[in-house]
């Protein structure tokens, strides 16, 4: 047992209680996992059978982590008989020995989040529903909710409430649907990943053997992250712990921050009602950050009413104080953040791996990700594809990509029918045959259907000329309009704006492939902003420019050194030595969407919460004044979390401006690429301030009116709004304006365009 002695003392009292009902609450860097791994090995050196352990963990690569420290500990290969792994993988296994008591064969596929979306997509199909109020993604997540909450097909039409949310949001055949894709799935041996716990608490409700089964095999269970279980999961577990409620949860209701997927923060907070003869173990000590660090973060979150109260301490070092990083615009923030990662890296004793930067939404990783690759600096995008490998980004450049050279086959096969025009597969299919067959480009075969004649119907032939006529426009205008201009034009005219357009009934995952065009195009527009007066400012330059941050080599390998980008949702459980926290600003963090109810807005601060707990040395906030929406300057304020921090825990900077010098105080107006890197040739380039941006382009707008409080307008993407405030003048005079859909907005004048719609 000497393992033990490695253990401070909440975390040994916590181990060597191994009966009847336990909470562990661990706070951020309270080493968690040592205690859930040490408990184990102590039960079983304490005489429990392994075969009758069940530990269900966050990830598969933690149960295979654990098992091996486990097998160390009290050898004889007897940890490999632990149950162990992630709710999904523990009950497919229970449900594929008991199979046939739900009538599925024992070999049942598991379908993916694909394959679902595909299914329904036949089904809608099949039904003659509008597959824009029908979209499948959006389907899908409906049925996944209604699963995770225990409602069955069944109940669900039955449901008053559900039928009224249905008929509300225009898709009354949602239960038709959710029936349908069910007996879809039953009849081809098929369980989706929401049926691996949904059939599990059938099994357990219909065969009262099974379940007596698996209480009597389970007399120990363990669950870690608890605050992140739904509904599904939580009586699963409360079923299997009825007779012997020799239960122990393990989590943190601070870092509780997936309801988006179901997760339920009451199951942890309500556990002393289910069990109220629990035992309660607090691990208060931080081993992760520093002093600073630790108390800055439990100032934010001690201001959550919904939790369970701890007190997180540290015998660290005090550490320097949480940088606050003010910069102009978002683009600015990408070249500050990563100029100081550059400098720390030059000073020598820290590697790339050492950073992490973190941000609220994936968008946001584009100017992170342009500043990096002109400087050298490996990096690797988590939890979410590359800013320009993401499908819709891939798309519109794509269609710029043929405005520019017809003969681009790629390009071509990628947009010919995206947006959806009409042209089959087999169309396609026998165009790029024919352009094999006469040794010309796909191109040359729609701009000259007389001269290749090819297999395919009138029809066809029709809308691939339209499509031919329609590049042919764009292209005639890249060398008389900037690049922001036609992009613009591309963009609409092509039909990708009307495509991905957000509406109420639109999921997050399509707001987001909507911010994501939007965000390309605010990058356009500040490449033609940043351009000299003799430097080009077309499509083509902007697309040579892409083509220079997206040849480099992907690094596909795990261990590389690089620095690294992710969501804060993916980061929890890790830690990096320097973490930069960017985009603290109102309705980007805390989300827009997170202002309506004190719930969310506690669980956008348990996200920040643990954002900044993934540093242990260095953390440092970012914010941005102004960031481009849709070619519009919006003015952003910080965000409240930062004013939430004791001011003792802060020392706040404003990067250097003068003319002449990069972000980093280097005298230089390049900087010089860093040696490890992999392509030497990658400068960066200066943002003008934003005082000396060119406004040729916007003489006529907003701030020429004579606004008042009171006017209402209508904006061309917020639409109708009322103005409630007014600041500044000329150039810089601002408004906010109420949207009713879109609540409080401040502007520029001079990039809004306002219409005045009455007096």
């Amino acid at each position: 047992m000497g393992y033990i002695d490695e253990l401070n003392e909440s975390q040994s009292v916590a181990v060597k209680n191994i009966k009847g009902p336990t909470m562990v609450i661990a706070g951020a860097g309270s080493g968690k996992t040592r205690v859930l791994t040490f408990r184990i090995a102590h039960m079983i050196e304490q005489g429990v059978d392994p075969f009758n352990i069940m530990a269900l963990t966050f990830t598969n690569k933690a149960a295979r982590e654990m098992t091996e420290r486990i097998d160390d500990i009290i050898g004889n290969g007897e940890a490999r008989n632990i149950t162990m792994g992630t709710f999904h993988s523990v009950f497919s296994r229970i449900l594929r020995i008991n199979a046939d008591r739900l009538g599925y064969p024992s070999n049942f596929t598991i379908y993916d989040t694909q394959d679902s979306k595909s299914l329904l997509k036949d089904i809608i199909k099949g039904f003659k529903l509008d597959d824009k109020a029908y979209k499948p993604g959006n389907v899908l997540g409906r049925i996944s909710s209604a699963k995770n909450n225990l409602i069955s097909p069944d109940a669900y039409a039955q449901n008053a409430n559900i039928q009224t949310e249905d008929n509300m949001a225009k898709r009354p055949e949602m239960a038709r649907i959710y029936k349908t894709y069910a007996n879809r799935c039953f009849n081809a041996g098929a369980m989706d990943f929401d049926d691996l716990l949904f059939k599990t608490n059938v099994l357990l409700r219909d065969f009262p053997d099974v379940l007596n089964y698996y209480q009597q095999k389970f007399k120990y269970i363990l669950v870690d992250e608890y605050q992140d279980t739904n509904y599904a999961q939580y009586l699963i577990v409360k079923k299997l712990a009825a007779v012997y409620e020799n239960i122990c949860v393990v989590g943190d209701d601070a870092q509780s921050i997936y309801s988006f997927r179901g997760a339920n923060i009451q199951n942890i907070l309500n556990f002393k009602k289910d069990y109220p003869d629990f035992k309660l173990f607090k691990l208060e000590q931080n081993y992760r950050s520093t002093k600073n660090i630790v108390e800055a973060a439990n100032g934010v979150i001690a201001r959550n009413k919904d939790q369970i109260k701890k007190t997180v301490w540290t015998a660290n070092d005090e550490g320097d104080k949480i940088n606050v990083v003010r910069t102009l615009t978002d683009n600015e923030e990408g070249k500050v953040i990563t100029n100081k990662i550059y400098d720390s890296i030059k000073a020598g004793g820290l590697s790339f791996n050492d950073f992490a930067i973190l941000y609220r939404t994936n968008k946001q990783s584009r100017s992170f990700e342009e500043s990096l690759r002109k400087l050298n600096i490996p990096y690797k995008i988590y939890g979410g594809l590359s800013f320009y490998q993401r499908k819709e980004v891939k798309d519109l450049l794509a269609y710029f990509r043929l405005t520019a050279n017809q003969n681009d086959e790629e390009a071509f096969k990628r947009v010919i029918n995206y947006p959806k025009r009409g042209i089959g597969k087999t169309s396609l299919e026998n165009v790029i045959v024919a352009a094999n067959q006469y040794g010309v480009s796909a191109w040359d075969i729609i701009s000259n259907f007389t001269q290749y004649p090819v297999t395919i119907n009138s029809g066809a032939k029709k809308k691939m000329a339209n499509f031919a006529t329609m590049i042919k426009s764009f292209n005639a205008q890249i060398d008389t309009l900037d690049a922001y201009t036609l992009a613009q034009e591309i963009a609409r005219s092509s039909g990708i704006l009307k495509e991905l357009h957000t509406d109420k009934d639109k999921g997050p995952e399509d707001i987001e492939r909507y911010q994501n065009i939007e965000e390309l195009l605010s990058g356009i527009k500040s490449f033609v902003e940043s351009q000299g007066k003799t430097a080009s400012k077309s499509l083509s330059e902007f697309m040579l420019d892409v083509a220079l941050l997206t040849d480099a080599d992907s690094d596909k390998d795990e261990d590389k050194n690089h620095v690294t980008l992710m969501t804060i949702h993916s980061s929890k459980g890790l830690e990096f030595p320097n973490v930069y926290l960017v985009g603290l600003e109102e309705n980007l963090f805390p989300s827009q969407m997170s202002l309506s109810s004190r719930t969310d807005l506690e669980e956008e601060r348990r996200l920040f919460y643990v954002a900044v707990t993934r540093a242990k040395t260095n953390c440092t906030l970012s914010y941005a004044t102004s960031r481009f929406q849709w070619g519009n300057l919006i003015t952003a304020e910080p965000s409240r979390f930062i004013k939430e921090i004791d001011p003792v825990y802060l020392n706040h900077e404003t990067p250097p401006r003068a003319a002449g010098r990069s972000l980093s105080g280097r005298t230089s107006t390049t900087s010089q690429p860093y040696q490890g890197g992999l392509n030497k040739s990658f400068t960066s380039t200066s943002l003008k301030p934003i005082n000396k941006i060119s406004t040729e382009s916007n003489v006529k707008g907003s701030e020429s009116l004579n606004l008042k409080v009171g006017y209402n307008v209508e904006h061309n993407r917020f639409g109708k709004g009322k103005i409630t405030h007014l600041e500044g003048a000329g150039a810089d005079r601002k408004a906010t304006i109420f949207f009713p859909r879109h609540g409080a907005k401040t502007v520029l004048l001079r990039f809004a365009n306002l219409k005045v719609i009455d007096l």
